[in-house]
């Protein structure tokens, strides 16, 4: 109950609920901390006091609690450990998230697959060749359940026994667009619906950037398809680069509307081309050797090295190869002093990077 309240709250975001948590403990101390503790948070002032104070919200919750139990929805906090992990290390992911399916969030490869809306031949048939050959890495497949690139990519991801998810930007009593109904009932069997907004909310153009977010922060990589130079997918692809993640695009000629923001987004270094599934593999690591060093085989550290370049060396010891975004998490780094330590352990050639953001011992 506290969790829904706290995420309904207006004029307070992700950033500084989870600020709210972080100060406060917990969601329920957030609405029960005294007025002069609240006031000490930074970037609480009067205004937001007066929202906190105001327990109206907590009717609201109690109706999404109800909802959630009918339809057998799960609600995931933040702080929960089925939270996906990829999100959760986004600053602005979304506090609380509703899931209605039947698939891990935290797949081993996730892969958002974007694009326009008014899709051409081109575009549909490279969806279809992509998906197709994915089939052999069985990746999650991620997209926004619109039409065109979207609509296709989960299509595809279906016909070709791949789990695939739709993040919308509504609640999850309805389905928009209405025609792709059916399609999301078997992506609930196989994959599933996942969205920040309670029951209730309609599909406003200013939910779609948040969406948005969703779909870059869940993957491990991001794929525009074709997009026009102001479309919604090249909004995703920034996303995708400022959470540190590979971003894809397919380019297409020059003079093509559709594939313009493709082009736009390889030429300003935005995103690797791919031309076809093994530059996605060769970039990504996917097809490195899987041989494995010998049980016994024991590998001496340096002695110099400092407390937190030990931590990260054992991490990876330990778990071979490891993508930057998992070796902040097993560390509990900020990306930031991670990325410092990472260098320094680069220069003195303890570590080594592959393609894909991932790190392992030299």
């Amino acid at each position: 109950m506290h969790q829904i309240a706290l995420s309904c709250l207006p004029g307070i975001g992700p950033v500084l609920a989870r600020n709210l948590i972080s100060y406060c403990g917990s969601p329920e101390e957030v609405f029960k901390i005294n007025e002069t503790r609240l006031r000490k948070i930074p970037g609480i002032g009067p205004k937001t006091v007066e929202v906190i104070r105001n327990h109206s919200v907590f009717d609201r919750a109690e109706k999404e609690v109800s909802f959630i139990e009918k339809y057998k929805i799960n609600a995931l906090f933040i702080t929960d450990d089925k939270y996906p992990k990829r999100l959760k290390n986004c600053s602005d992911a979304p506090v609380m998230l509703y899931f209605k399916g039947n698939t891990n969030l935290d797949s081993e490869k996730v892969i958002s697959i974007v694009g326009t809306r008014k899709s051409t031949e081109y575009g549909k048939d490279i969806c279809r060749e992509l998906l197709a050959g994915l089939k052999i890495h069985e990746p999650l497949i991620i997209s926004g359940l619109a039409y065109g690139i979207d609509f296709l990519s989960h299509k595809e991801a279906l016909k070709n026994s791949l789990a695939t998810v739709g993040i919308m930007a509504h609640g999850l009593d309805r389905i928009y667009p209405a025609q792709h109904r059916s399609l999301a009932e078997k992506m609930i069997a196989d994959g599933g619906l996942l969205t920040e907004f309670i029951s209730g909310t309609v599909p406003d153009r200013e939910n779609f950037p948040k969406r948005n977010r969703i779909i870059a922060g869940l993957a491990d990589v991001t794929i525009v398809v074709e997009a026009n130079i102001k479309g919604g997918a090249l909004i995703t692809a920034e996303l995708a680069n400022s959470y540190n993640r590979d971003v894809f695009a397919y380019p297409g000629r020059i003079n093509d509307e559709y594939s313009s923001g493709c082009n736009h987004l390889i030429k300003t270094n935005r995103a690797n081309l791919i031309t076809k599934l093994a530059d996605l593999e060769y970039i990504l690591g996917w097809m490195k050797s899987s041989v494995k060093p010998p049980a016994n085989q024991q590998l001496i550290l340096p002695m110099d090295l400092s407390d937190d370049e030990n931590l990260i060396a054992n991490v990876l010891m330990n778990k071979g190869d490891v993508m930057v975004d998992d070796l902040a998490l097993m560390t509990g780094f900020p990306q930031s002093k991670l990325a410092v330590h990472i260098l320094g352990m680069e220069m003195k050639g303890i570590i080594v990077g592959m393609p894909g953001k991932v790190y392992k011992l030299a």
